[in-house]
């Protein structure tokens, strides 16, 4: 097997980055594999002491075939950093497994995201593999796909990062031209469009809005698990942009996930989702400032979107 590099980004959490990289060490097929890890530069004098921190342990990384520290001189931010860094390893490798520094992983993840993009590398409508899902009430394929892209433990290709849009503005006029805004907002039920809408607008700099908008209107589909292989562990109230939530906790799988499955998205998982969405929206977020890391930035006008699903 031709094992895809590793590619993990970090800033100043010290706590969550060892328990992040010492479940990927204990990953079957670590030792196989190349391991890349960005360090952002501090954002300022107080951030300094902790990001040093960050780059003394790392010099002590070991369990992978080979690991690579990439040093940021300047601070870029969590989404330039992904951007750049993952089309640095993707143009030399041509395909790459993507972590943040709150994703701890199941031993058998490697495993799942290797044997997929292998076997899904030659199909086409298929741009990308990823190792998280929702802790949802309704019974799941063992894996499945969906029409987009995500951003909590996942792989691509250079093929399908190629697709990857910035103009946040030609996505959103896009999306809204060709009517499919309820579609992208699962049924109504999570403000994505409203995600994208901010973006477009610059008042936010996310690079995984952009990433699931330009798969979704590229009618590119991504597969999922049935249990999840990733863990989020940031929505304790450490991150810059997240909250301190439960909602999203799951249980690792302790066995390996298969890979193959019919290449048609999935009606049963998409109603499963917006339900979670929907729940979640209804529960949680009146209570606590709390959305998915996956939009961290989005504020004020996410949170009046959430309040009209109620």
């Amino acid at each position: 097997m031709n094992f895809a590099p590793i590619v993990l980004f970090v800033y100043n959490r010290l706590d969550h980055t060892k328990q992040v990289i010492n479940a990927l060490a204990n990953n079957a097929f670590a030792q196989d594999s190349e391991f890349h890890i960005y360090s952002d530069a501090a954002r300022d004098a107080e951030a300094k002491p902790q990001v040093d921190e960050i780059r003394k342990y790392l010099a002590s990384v070991s369990g992978f075939k080979k690991v690579h520290i990439h040093l940021r001189e300047q601070n870029l931010g969590v989404d330039a950093n992904v951007i750049s860094g993952v089309t640095e390893i993707i143009e030399v490798y041509g395909k790459v497994i993507v972590l943040e520094d709150d994703l701890v992983t199941s031993p058998w993840f490697l495993k799942y995201m290797n044997e997929a993009l292998e076997f899904y590398e030659q199909e086409e409508e298929v741009i990308s593999i990823h190792g998280y899902v929702y802790p949802v009430t309704q019974p799941l394929k063992e894996v499945f796909f969906l029409k987009g892209a995500d951003c909590w433990g996942w792989a691509t290709w250079k093929g399908g990062w190629d697709l990857f849009e910035p103009d946040g503005k030609k996505l959103l006029d896009a999306i809204e031209q060709r009517g499919l805004g309820a579609a992208f907002d699962f049924n109504n039920t999570y403000p994505y469009l409203q995600a994208l809408r901010e973006q477009a607008a610059g008042e936010t700099t996310c690079w995984d809005i952009r990433w699931y908008a330009a798969a979704f209107l590229g009618e590119k589909l991504t597969l999922y698990p049935g249990r999840s292989l990733v863990k989020n562990i940031g929505l304790d109230g450490t991150g810059t942009h997240c909250g301190d939530s439960s909602s999203h906790d799951v249980v690792l799988a302790a066995t390996p996930v298969p890979i193959e499955t019919e290449i048609l998205p999935d009606k049963t998982a998409y109603d499963a989702f917006a339900d979670f969405f929907f729940q979640l929206s209804a529960a949680d977020l009146p209570k606590k400032n709390i959305l998915s890391k996956a939009f961290r930035q989005i504020k004020s006008s996410i949170r009046a979107a959430f309040r009209v699903l109620m």
